[in-house]
């Protein structure tokens, strides 16, 4: 676990998972509570926060777990 833990937080990783987030994050925030943004309503920013950081969750584990299964077919 800790050679997957040090492969989850490498740069590379950790800014594509931050790409991932910010547009997914945006089109998800977009989709369910466009209408409360654009109209001036209260905001769940709890929403707002997981819509961000489930992607960002999603693609860095999916890109360590990548990274770590290559790893061992290397070896």
């Amino acid at each position: 676990m800790k050679g997957f833990a040090r492969i989850l937080i490498q740069r590379r990783i950790v800014i594509n998972a931050l790409r991932v987030s910010l547009v997914v994050g945006t089109l998800l925030n977009a989709i369910n509570q466009g209408g409360q943004f654009l109209s001036g309503l209260e905001v769940a920013w709890g929403q707002v926060l997981l819509n961000f950081m489930v992607p960002y969750c999603v693609a860095s584990y999916s890109a360590a777990k990548n990274e770590t299964e290559r790893n061992i077919n290397e070896n």
